[in-house]
């Protein structure tokens, strides 16, 4: 089950948001998606600094999503015991979600300024949205639903932030630049290709003359597509596992130099042939698709370099 939560502070001494409108229109968008009943969405309202903690404790979210106002460099705003403003740190927001890395599988911040609080929770959380400007309530709320209509049709989530930008366009508000992601994998979905096509999976019967005949209908063995989803999927989980390495690397070379990015990548095939459950899982992504393919998967100064090597490291393995 993926969990959606909902949080929203609009503090009484702030400007008034139309909270509840975005949440109705984020509601009425995933009760269209395809695997509806895969997920479960939670709205908490009037959001204090306990709530915040509380809410991603129970609930363990793959998605979290704030609506409210955002302070700049400075944070974001909750509400106190009074209902006033309380600020929450840039650093402190950050340092929470650290705690929830290995749930949390995005962040959209939806208030204005929020793009600083976006990099920063970046380092822990694989796709987080921020915005980069002040944004208006029409946007911000043209934005969820489309966002949500896309995630909930199966779409990944850099897709699904594209499909929110361009909305913002359709209703020509000029305000399609002010979101903002911070992505390391593009072709991330919130359901599973499984979940999804035990979705599209359906019995049906026929009947022909005096006999009953049981038909098992499978959308993706129907069209010819279940082996290149499962190939996409391998060269998705073979670039996850690159990039989590380059990332741990970062910290010990600079990728400012060229000779660092060498370097980076040479500890890369190093760790790789040095794990030979990373190094089998990696070697089969290969097999299943092409370099290239792995290759726009990566985001990192040093990918090229480490794509360089890993062409060098697949020619040894095969030879």
């Amino acid at each position: 089950m993926k969990k959606i939560l909902i949080l929203s502070a609009n503090p009484i001494n702030t400007n008034r948001l139309r909270l509840d409108e975005e949440v109705r229109e984020i509601r009425a968008a995933l009760s269209r998606a395809i695997s509806r009943e895969e997920f479960e969405l939670i709205n908490t309202g009037a959001v204090r600094i306990d709530d915040l903690r509380r809410a991603l404790l129970d609930n363990e979210p793959q998605v979290v999503h704030f609506s409210g106002h955002g302070a700049g460099t400075d944070g974001i705003l909750l509400e106190n015991i009074s209902g006033e403003a309380q600020l929450v740190s840039t650093e402190s927001l950050s340092n929470l979600f650290k705690l929830f890395k290995d749930k949390v599988e995005c962040v959209l911040l939806n208030a204005c300024y929020s793009e600083t609080q976006a990099e920063t929770i970046y380092h822990h959380i694989d796709c987080v949205i921020g915005m980069e400007h002040a944004i208006t309530d029409k946007a911000a709320i043209n934005f969820s639903l489309a966002f949500y209509d896309a995630l909930g049709a199966g779409r990944s989530y850099a897709e699904s932030f594209e499909f929110g930008r361009n909305n913002i366009d359709l209703h020509t508000i000029p305000e399609s630049s002010t979101p903002k992601i911070k992505i390391r994998n593009n072709s991330k979905t919130l359901f599973s290709n499984k979940q999804t096509k035990s979705n599209m999976t359906e019995k049906r019967t026929i009947r022909i003359g005096t006999g009953n005949y049981n038909e098992r209908i499978e959308g993706d063995y129907i069209q010819g597509n279940y082996y290149a989803a499962s190939k996409q999927q391998n060269l998705a989980e073979a670039a996850a596992e690159i990039q989590k390495l380059l990332e741990q690397l970062d910290q010990s070379y600079s990728t400012d130099t060229t000779l660092g990015k060498m370097q980076v990548a040479a500890e890369t095939i190093k760790t790789i042939e040095n794990n030979p459950m990373i190094a089998e899982r990696i070697t089969s992504a290969l097999k299943a698709g092409s370099i290239q393919a792995l290759a726009q998967l990566l985001n990192h100064p040093a990918a090229s370099f480490v794509i360089g090597a890993l062409e060098d490291w697949q020619k040894t393995k095969g030879s």
